[in-house]
């Protein structure tokens, strides 16, 4: 096989292997020797406009993202390309090689019998009950847990785009690579970018994950005022759709109401015009049909079995926003800022089930008996939930809406104990370590202040040295910092 070399429009050396290795809607991929990179080049003939779109994003919006404060920590966020390059005619873009945990290790089941070993994570296999149920191995799987550290990245992605003043316009299961096993999830496909009043979508989307409003107005001229096009109010309807899907396994419109006789009718319908949430609290026409359930795999493939509901209250409140509110008003629709920080507080509710089921983690639903809902297994015994308050004004408390589940190792951080800290790409090193932790002992529950000097116990009115511990009792009320911004935490026993 013989190699090509070139030279990028930036000046750099570019090699790849003669060969197609994979084609997609657009473009052809190659390998570079080594493997570091991949270049894919369009089919079409390079138009003007897509040469200028192509020499934005590798040059100043790259830049804007990267190499600016906080560029690092997206580097795991995106595939995002890195040069240009021109051969035979045909505009190319060198775009890095997926990290080592976007490509299957174990493959499917049945000694791999789809030959998916090795190939990278498209995200449909991770979004659909069925593809879970009947293909991945289970050590490809991961659990309820890593699934939200997945939104929670696609999330964080979404809105640093939109943040730029950019939108993906394809936004899919078939654009996001996902890693199962670590919570990780990589954007990719970004030539396509749209900039508002500069780059136009190429593309409406992927069948879906199209907003209702496009699919409504896709019979239209591109140049009638009324047609709707991909930006970054429709990323927002198929991001909603992506966390749905990721965490319950099935679509959020795709339930038993026939639209139309005529099938192609009865899509557009369905996912456009009249689009229903299958959960939909008061109309209840477009629930999944019970005689199909045979066909799905069970029980995700079941809203009643798994609801929605069971993703917390936070969770709840967004998805009403985005598939009742917002679904044909898209101003409505929550933003990626939105879902991120309502998936970092979910995910300080999480608990580990005590049976180990499969999913492995479930939200706590502020109930006195704590119960799986995967596995129905109860949990036994106290369980502490702390509630948090920060001050605005000295000595003024106030709820923060924002509640820390207890269980045995869990983790203390900067974040917890002071609100103008946030877990996001402008957190510093140092708050990056644990402040502290808590620990199950001899019955009964401590917090142990590994490095917060301001700790102190009101209830028990001590000061709690770092080294020091303080036991977690229903009301207690615990001082974590008194710096501006510092928490108070009140706690709450659940359980027997």
């Amino acid at each position: 096989m013989s190699t090509v070399n070139l030279t990028a429009d930036s000046g750099r050396e570019i090699a790849f292997l003669d060969e197609v290795k994979a084609s997609g809607a657009m473009k052809d991929i190659y390998f570079s020797p080594d493997r570091s990179y991949v270049v894919g080049f369009f089919r079409d003939p390079p138009a003007n406009a897509l040469k200028d779109r192509l020499r934005d994003i590798v040059t100043r919006y790259r830049e804007n993202l990267f190499e600016k404060e906080g560029g690092t920590f997206w580097r795991s966020h995106f595939c995002w390309p890195t040069d240009t390059v021109t051969h035979n005619g045909r505009i190319g873009v060198v775009v890095p090689f997926y990290e080592k945990a976007f490509f299957f290790e174990h493959g499917s089941k049945n000694n791999d019998m789809l030959k998916i070993r090795g190939k990278d994570k498209e995200g449909k296999w991770f979004a659909s009950a069925s593809n879970r149920e009947k293909f991945l191995d289970p050590r490809e799987k991961g659990n309820w847990l890593t699934h939200m550290r997945i939104c929670l990245s696609i999330a964080r992605a979404v809105r640093r785009l939109h943040m730029a003043g950019l939108a993906h316009s394809d936004l899919s299961y078939k654009n996001v690579l996902v890693d199962p096993t670590t919570g990780k999830a990589c954007i990719i496909d970004i030539d396509g970018l749209v900039v508002p009043g500069k780059y136009p979508p190429d593309v409406v989307g992927t069948p879906d994950f199209i907003a209702p409003e496009v699919i409504a107005t896709q019979s239209l001229s591109r140049d009638d005022p009324k047609r709707v096009l991909p930006s970054r109010t429709t990323d927002r309807h198929a991001l909603a759709v992506l966390i749905y899907m990721y965490l319950f396994y099935r679509h959020p419109l795709r339930g038993r109401k026939v639209f139309d006789q005529d099938p192609t009718k009865d899509e557009e319908l369905g996912m456009g015009r009249q689009a229903l949430f299958v959960e939909h609290p008061r109309d209840t026409s477009n629930r999944v049909n019970p005689d199909d359930l045979r066909l799905q795999a069970l029980p995700w493939g079941d809203p009643a079995q798994r609801p929605y509901t069971m993703a917390g209250p936070l969770l709840v409140d967004l998805f009403n926003r985005a598939f009742i509110d917002g679904l044909h008003a898209p101003e409505k629709r929550p933003s990626p800022a939105d879902w991120e920080s309502a998936l970092v507080r979910t995910l300080d509710m999480v608990q580990p089930c005590s049976a180990k089921c499969e999913m492995g983690w479930y939200v706590f639903d502020n109930s006195r008996l704590p119960v799986c809902p995967h596995c129905g297994t109860p949990y036994r015994g106290e369980l502490p939930v702390l509630n948090l308050y920060s001050s605005r004004t000295a000595g003024n408390y106030l709820p923060d809406n924002h509640r820390l589940m207890v269980w045995d190792g869990q983790s203390l951080f900067p974040w917890h104990a002071n609100r103008t800290v946030y877990p996001n790409e402008h957190l510093e090193e140092r708050h990056k370590r644990r402040v502290g932790y808590f620990q199950f002992h001899a019955g009964d529950w401590y917090l142990v202040n590994e490095a917060l000097p301001g700790m102190r116990d009101l209830t028990g009115k001590r000061d709690v040295p770092v080294g020091g511990n303080v036991k977690l009792a229903e009301g207690a009320q615990i001082l974590l910092s008194s710096e501006d911004g510092g928490r108070l935490v009140q706690v709450q026993m659940a359980g027997s």
